[in-house]
């Protein structure tokens, strides 16, 4: 079913044309007037803010693939492909520092719009059914049989540890121009020779500073760790775009994240960085854990590319990792034989739910632990974490760290942000973004990873358990059983 909207009597009916005759009038004027003022409050808004970010983010793979996504769902007289509004709106930023809706609209060659409502209903479901799976999720987890043996009181550790320094360390690479800028951290006493090395990795537009909190942690515990910047993809690259000088990075940038890590495992390897430890954990954030599964060499199955049309058909906003993740698709990456030394897998707010189906055959059997929070709408954990989960591991010590109220971003420690929930660097991070009390999600996940790392060294598993608390915080501990039980009716 599709509603048609003629743009010429949109506008008059927003400027006050009640009288008009015609269908869509009669239709509007239904509206109340707080409903009416918030219509007409919408269309005058700002589409588009900063022109030069603007451009960029539209010319980007991600940009491009939504607004194809939007005009299937808002389709114009005479075309729709998204160009004509593509090119309009590039034409207007150009002549205007702001765009509103009604620019825009005022501005395109075509005399009406036609919204696809049986489209739009069917993403508003989706959203719900995705609303409505994290509820449930929640639910589950509360009234849960739990049959492990109940845990030990946790002792958290300090916001703050001091007693450890890192060395920055520039690496000459051969596949970048410029050197990667590493911090490696090397424990300044060692009680006992730890058997793994730490090579931690940040996100999407993510800094090697955002992780010293978790580095030193490690560090403090015995282990050495390397923190690295990926450039082209880190918090330089996002600040090219807000500037509006480079375009909105996005899974183009796998191939040389790749390439870094095996640039510092032979680094490692050589000598240039001291590390006693001789396995290596690798462990990141966001796209940074995308990066170190496929570092372990898991393959993709042929019928990715269909499980991605049918997300992009459903302009993949109740995961907005999929974007990433489907881009893939158009991206070579190379066979890869894995890591002869790989010890395990942490990832915070992993993703790869597309790339992996449930039944996958090739699993890999190292170690995972993957963290989330049950806030994250960018990688959302049931999805995600508990789904990758599902599709790769075989190793009975892998785990999901699962808290409640966290976002995608509690992770991340910005600048200004120890006494306060918003930092003051680019990522700006408020309450509304980060979630519950991030310092203290930061402490928790500081203190289970190493929970982890010193299981892992032994060569068992953490314990699993649901409802788990401390302080303020709520978690779970899952392992592969629980898990299965939670998504078998979701």
């Amino acid at each position: 079913m599709s509603f048609p909207i003629s743009i010429e009597e949109l506008i008059d009916w927003s400027n006050g044309a009640e009288e008009k005759n015609s269908e869509l009038a009669s239709w509007l004027n239904l509206l109340g007037f707080n409903e009416r003022k918030g219509l007409e409050k919408f269309l005058s808004t700002p589409l588009v803010r900063d022109k030069s970010m603007a451009r960029q983010i539209l010319r980007s793979w991600s940009g491009r693939k939504l607004l194809d996504e939007v005009s299937d769902l808002i389709l114009m007289d005479e075309d729709s492909s998204g160009e004509s509004v593509m090119d309009t709106l590039e034409n207007l930023l150009n002549e205007k520092d702001e765009v509103t809706t009604f620019d825009l609209l005022n501005s395109l060659s075509v005399k009406a719009i036609h919204i696809d409502l049986d489209g739009w209903i069917e993403v508003a479901n989706n959203w719900r059914s995705e609303l409505n799976k994290q509820q449930k999720l929640i639910n589950d987890l509360i009234s849960f049989d739990d049959l492990s043996v109940k845990r030990e009181e946790i002792n958290v550790l300090p916001l703050e540890i001091k007693e450890t320094k890192y060395e920055l360390i520039s690496l000459t690479v051969s596949h970048r121009k410029e050197p990667l800028n590493l911090e490696v951290w090397n424990p300044s006493y060692r009680k006992k020779k730890r058997k793994n090395w730490v090579l931690l990795m940040p996100g999407l537009g993510g800094d090697r500073n955002h992780f010293n909190w978790l580095a030193r942690s490690l560090s403090h515990s015995g282990w050495p760790v390397v923190v690295v910047d990926h450039p082209g993809s880190d918090s330089l690259a996002l600040e090219a775009l807000v500037k509006g000088r480079l375009p909105l990075p996005g899974a183009e940038i796998i191939p040389e994240r790749l390439n870094d890590i095996d640039s510092i495992l032979k680094a490692k390897e050589s000598g240039k960085i001291d590390l006693s430890s001789e396995n290596v954990v690798l462990m990141g954030h966001s796209l940074g854990a995308l990066t170190a599964i496929l570092a372990s060499g898991v393959k993709f199955d042929d019928q990715l590319e269909s499980r991605c049309q049918k997300v992009l058909d459903n302009l993949s906003l109740s995961n907005l990792s999929s974007l990433l993740q489907c881009q893939i698709i158009d991206i070579t990456l190379s066979e890869r034989k894995g890591i002869e030394n790989l010890s395990a897998i942490i990832g915070m707010n992993s993703f790869g739910s597309f790339l992996w189906p449930k039944n996958l055959e090739n699993k890999i059997n190292i170690p995972l632990f993957l963290t989330g929070g049950t806030f994250d709408l960018v990688t959302p954990s049931i999805s995600e974490q508990l789904g990758l989960m599902l599709a790769l591991s075989s190793s009975q010590l892998s785990r999901v760290l699962l808290i409640e109220g966290a976002s995608h971003f509690s992770p991340i420690r910005v600048e200004g942000q120890l006494h306060q929930s918003k930092g003051k660097d680019l990522f700006n991070l408020g309450e509304s973004i980060v979630g519950y009390h991030p310092l203290s999600v930061q402490s928790l996940l500081a203190f289970e990873i190493i929970n982890f790392l010193e299981k892992l060294e032994k060569n068992k598993s953490i314990p699993s358990n649901t409802n788990l608390t401390k302080g303020e915080l709520k978690f779970h501990i899952l392992d592969r059983n629980i898990i299965e039980e939670l998504v078998k009716f979701q």
